[in-house]
């Protein structure tokens, strides 16, 4: 599952290109420096990665306390529908109930306290730039936090949010060096391949849940755990 973040990640960097390039396009690198202004994007790309890593530690969490009361399979199950019926209603339709604005307001606030940072060039600000840009409302993000919370654990989880940046770095990177490079060919293929590869990490949720056995991608429920737990009681 893990991996699924990574690949999640990767393929899904064009949208993250699209929602958070303007902030990649604005970052005050050093351009007469080609090795501080990789130590510079390095810093960035650490800061998004904390805040990833941190809001899947959250949701594991979440995620686990739904498992010691031994919901984790339905779970991983409601999750696992929930990503495919997601990406089959259309987008029009899930616009209408943007229940983000609001958050899109105060980060647009965070934004704007940070337009000081902007002018400078020293380390921290890299780092600060980068964690806040992780908590930017995002659905890609929102989908791996669905996967987050499936693991039902808060290493797991944050693990598996930490390799969900990790495969954004690539293209991210590319676009702070490169600025806008891909034809609208190439970005129209890559936004048709995201659908189909949430659903089938949503298929594998449901897979995981059903616990049919199938080392790695359907293990058997442990039983035992959750009966502990409740003999404790």
């Amino acid at each position: 599952m893990i991996v699924a973040g990574f690949i999640l990640g990767l393929l899904g960097s064009l949208h993250c290109v699209g929602m958070c390039g303007p902030i990649a396009f604005m970052l005050p690198v050093d351009r007469t420096n080609t090795y501080k202004k990789a130590a510079q994007i390095l810093l960035y790309h650490i800061g998004r990665l904390l805040s990833y890593a941190t809001i899947g530690f959250i949701f594991g969490l979440l995620g686990k306390s739904l498992y010691i009361f031994g919901m984790q399979q339905r779970l991983s199950i409601a999750i696992g529908i929930l990503m495919i019926v997601v990406m089959l209603i259309p987008y029009k339709t899930i616009s209408k109930y943007n229940f983000s604005k609001p958050i899109f307001k105060i980060i647009s606030k965070v934004k704007s306290s940070l337009g000081k940072q902007f002018k400078k060039k020293t380390l921290d600000t890299f780092f600060t730039i980068g964690f806040l840009n992780g908590f930017l409302p995002c659905g890609l993000v929102y989908m791996a936090v669905f996967g987050a919370v499936a693991t039902g654990n808060m290493l797991e989880g944050s693990l598996y949010m930490l390799f969900f940046g990790l495969g954004t770095i690539p293209l991210m990177t590319t676009a702070i060096y490169l600025g806008k490079f891909l034809n609208t060919t190439i970005k129209q293929r890559i936004q048709k391949a995201i659908p189909i590869f949430v659903v089938i990490i949503g298929m594998l949720f449901i897979l995981r849940g059903l616990g049919l056995g199938i080392p790695y991608i359907s293990p058997k429920p442990n039983v035992g755990m959750v009966t502990n737990t409740m003999n404790c009681h």
